[in-house]
């Protein structure tokens, strides 16, 4: 083991590099995890994050570069380091000629289960995951958000230390994704690592304590949600008052007080501002009240990570698009 597991880190990566066929699918790829947290990573189809994935759960094994998991590296000590892992990936890894109930069991066999330890285990899996009714059912006439939940239940038979969940809600309904959301938090809170690739940006803001944005196989943004949107500009303060004929003098005395351009919309009678002193706020309101002009709607509006995204890789975020052919590979 190196000192990696002595500075607390889950993952420790370094100039990774993956090519796939004539592709240069990962180009340098740097990861810092701290352990007991939710990393997130974020990029459009087809920037790396699946292959980087792979690397980093012994799948793979990298063209150049370096990575640990707790110390242990990924291609020196595979062995010890799938003995610390669990991966979910994009495509449902359960038999089709099992049931519900047989697939897990079978998984929690090949872990070392015993018979009835196993069965035990799949009971409880199948119940916080909604499976209970199907646990008897085979597996064709499941749903594919029933063998999304099903191969996320595989995944978490027996805890890993780290959890690289890839894209895992991908299809499934907003209940049962809320109820990842908590699982991934239980995990978290139970001393597990979890990195979680994602195009669901609010996935990624409500879950993540750090993110990466990767596009064309390069970290190309890293840090808090909070701080990837303070890197795109600041926030907006947007006033209406409850009489529009106001507008205009609302946008002369937040310009004055702000010492900021404040733009104005004459149709919805409301102004915007760019917020770079937020504790100036009470002061904006207090020069209104002075002057006798009543708000109807006040709000701090923070840029979103959809804008980030859009900002950073030039593209919209599109958690609808499908696979394509360098990440499926």
């Amino acid at each position: 083991m190196t000192e990696t597991t002595a500075a607390g880190l889950a993952i420790d990566a370094r100039g990774l590099v993956k090519h796939l066929g004539s592709t240069r699918a990962v180009n340098g790829v740097d990861l810092t995890v701290p352990t007991g947290s939710v990393y997130g990573v974020l990029g459009p189809n087809g920037a790396g994050k699946t292959t980087t994935v792979s690397m980093l759960a012994t799948l793979l094994r990298p063209d150049s570069g370096r990575a640990t998991i707790f110390g242990y590296d990924v291609v020196e000590d595979a062995v010890a380091v799938r003995s610390l892992v669990g991966v979910t990936g994009q495509y449902a890894s359960v038999d089709e000629d099992l049931t519900a109930m047989q697939n897990l069991i079978l998984f929690a066999r090949l872990l070392g289960f015993s018979r009835p330890a196993a069965r035990s285990r799949a009971g409880e899996l199948l119940e916080e995951f909604a499976l209970t009714e199907a646990a008897n059912r085979p597996l064709k006439e499941f749903s594919g958000g029933m063998r999304r939940r099903l191969d996320l239940a595989a995944s978490l038979i027996d805890t890993p230390a780290l959890l690289f969940l890839d894209e895992p809600t991908t299809g499934l309904d907003p209940r049962t994704r809320a109820q990842m959301w908590q699982t991934i938090r239980d995990l978290v809170a139970h001393g597990s690592t979890v990195l979680l690739t994602t195009q669901y940006l609010d996935e990624a803001d409500q879950l993540a304590d750090r993110i990466a944005v990767i596009d064309h196989g390069v970290v190309i943004a890293d840090g808090t949600a909070d701080e990837l949107k303070h890197s795109v500009g600041a926030s907006t303060l947007q006033l209406v008052p409850v009489d529009q004929a106001d507008a205009p003098r609302v946008c002369d005395i937040v310009e004055s007080v702000l010492g900021e351009t404040a733009s104005l919309s004459p149709e919805a009678g409301r102004v915007a501002v760019g917020l770079c002193k937020p504790d100036l706020v009470p002061d904006v309101l207090i020069a209104l009240r002075e002057h006798h002009i009543a708000i109807d709607e006040i709000n701090v509006q923070k840029p979103s990570l959809d804008e980030v995204f859009l900002t950073i890789t030039g593209k919209p975020a599109d958690p609808d698009t499908s696979t394509n052919d360098e990440e499926a590979a």
